[in-house]
């Protein structure tokens, strides 16, 4: 029989990152609000949590990141030039992000790492399970990766997360999780979890994105977790415990995602992710194709 789990309607945004990768381009503005084509990258993500049924986004920021709650927030001035000019169409754009979800914002004072900022949504989340997402991996709204994140915590309960298998040569740069078969071909049992593991000693290819659907008791375990790799509180370390024992808030699931996924946290891929998704907008893709075709044979 199949168990009944409280439904999930918050999500968590951990953005108090410094965005050192992209300097200088960071030193005032957060990383977050790079543009991939004409949106900043934070709005791809509340989008995918509204999507997946999830209104009430709590966003974790730190200090110089105010221009996050600007952009979530109304602009009378802006909104009234656009009025009066008539202009219904970019009006449209600028109201939809003030009106995609219930924002709320809190501070991580200290940048002590993924668990750490996870645990200062505590407060905003009691009890309930929640969803997290890292704003440097964009999923494509085309596969529905979070709700079925969401389905999979529903019925096992505990906490899951979001697996892509990886070569082996990359796998040091995500945690790695050691996995078992369910009935499910998209669906394993997370037996155990490592962050960044040298290639030698990770105990499969299967790297953990940035998606998660955390039960409560991952608030307990992370505040007695000690600094891990890099000194800082690590949530993959955290999901080991739960992993290795199921009784402290049940077990670990992955999902595994084969779908299109777009990595704005490296200089390179952010490049690559606009012209993936300039390429396959209506708008913009017949023309911006047709260029791309022209640069690459006489150019390059």
């Amino acid at each position: 029989m199949t168990q009944s789990h409280p439904r999930i309607s918050k999500a968590v945004i951990p953005a108090a990152g410094l965005g050192t990768r992209f300097l200088p381009a960071t030193k005032a503005t957060p990383k977050e609000m790079l543009p991939v084509v004409d949106k900043p990258a934070i709005q791809y993500v509340v989008e995918e949590a509204v999507a997946a049924g999830l209104d009430d986004v709590l966003m974790v920021t730190g200090r110089n990141k105010r221009p996050l709650e600007d952009h979530f927030d109304r602009n009378y001035e802006l909104e009234s030039a656009l009025e009066k000019k008539g202009d219904a169409g970019r009006l449209a754009k600028v109201r939809q992000s003030s009106d995609l979800a219930t924002m709320h914002y809190v501070r991580q004072g200290d940048p002590k790492g993924l668990g750490h900022a996870v645990l200062c949504a505590a407060p905003h989340v009691g009890q309930e399970p929640f969803a997290v997402l890292l704003g440097d991996d964009l999923i494509d709204p085309r596969d529905p990766l979070l709700q079925r994140m969401i389905e999979v915590q529903e019925q096992h309960g505990g906490s899951v997360v979001a697996l892509m298998e990886v070569a082996p040569e990359q796998i040091h740069l995500y945690g790695c999780a050691a996995v078992e078969g369910t009935g499910e071909a998209d669906v394993v049992k997370v037996t155990g979890l490592v962050e960044k593991p040298d290639r030698a000693d990770a105990p499969s290819s299967y790297a953990i994105i940035g998606r998660y659907v955390l039960g409560p008791s991952i608030f307990g375990i992370l505040r007695t977790t000690e600094p891990g790799r890099g000194g800082e509180i690590q949530l993959t370390d955290a999901l080991q415990q739960l992993a290795a024992d199921e009784k402290v808030g049940g077990p670990v699931h992955g999902v595994v995602f084969k779908g299109r996924r777009y990595d704005t946290g490296d200089r390179g891929d952010y490049l690559r992710a606009i012209v993936r998704l300039a390429c396959e907008r209506e708008d913009l893709g017949p023309d911006f194709r047709s260029w791309l075709r022209s640069y690459v044979t006489e150019e390059l």
